[in-house]
């Protein structure tokens, strides 16, 4: 949270979709993201503070790439959470140190998965919008 939004506003090679994520459709075809992404917690409503992505801010282009830039705010969260997972091999048996990395994965995966998916879909939308100079989408 303590990232300005325009530092995720940017386009970085840190948070740019590949091209085999085809928009976001891969994940969707692959893990039927839409069928389980509503179950996850939105950590917004845990710290009681930021930007909830369990729905759209409006639909607006200008609304839309806040929405994308705020998935790569909890896209970066996630991947900062798994980081550390190996040190636990440092004071802990091995065994416990593969399930730290373990459920590290289980648990930040699907939510890089989701913002990804999200992210996909709404680049495709206003990189569309730009190109016909629209405004919203419906």
């Amino acid at each position: 949270m303590k990232l300005p939004l325009a530092y995720f506003l940017k386009d970085s090679v840190w948070y740019r979709l590949f091209a085999w994520e085809k928009s976001g459709k891969l994940w969707q075809k692959l893990l039927l993201v839409k069928r389980w992404k509503g179950r996850l917690i939105d950590g917004t409503a845990i710290l009681k503070k930021g930007y909830g992505k369990k729905k759209l801010h409006g639909t607006r282009v200008s609304d839309l790439k806040v929405f994308a830039a705020e998935t790569k705010r909890a896209e970066l969260t996630h991947w900062l959470s798994i980081v550390p997972a190996p040190l636990f091999f440092i004071w802990n048996p091995i065994w416990a140190g593969w399930v730290m990395i373990l459920y590290a994965g289980m648990f930040n995966l699907p939510f890089i998965i989701v913002q990804r998916y999200n992210r996909g879909r709404i680049e495709a939308i206003t990189s569309g919008a730009n190109k016909t100079g629209a405004g919203s989408f419906s």
